[in-house]
């Protein structure tokens, strides 16, 4: 299998994975500072929609029969 769907398998499934868990929250960044006894930490959090997903899973279906369509020529 070439890379182009090697990368469009890879894309369905990670499509699959958040539709399946209706998004992913994911932490972005995670900055400290100490000031004295005291430690300051923040941290942006991020989302990820299922809209995402899906978008992901069909773009990866489409990866992969442009990989087999390759192939055939």
């Amino acid at each position: 299998m070439r890379p182009l769907g090697i990368v469009g398998l890879a894309l369905v499934a990670l499509g699959v994975v958040v539709l399946a868990l209706g998004g992913i929250s994911y932490v972005k960044e995670r900055d400290s500072a100490k000031l004295g006894p005291i430690e300051v930490a923040t941290e942006r959090r991020g989302f990820i929609p299922p809209v995402a997903g899906a978008a992901a899973v069909v773009l990866g279906i489409a990866l992969v029969v442009a990989d087999r369509r390759r192939r055939k020529t």
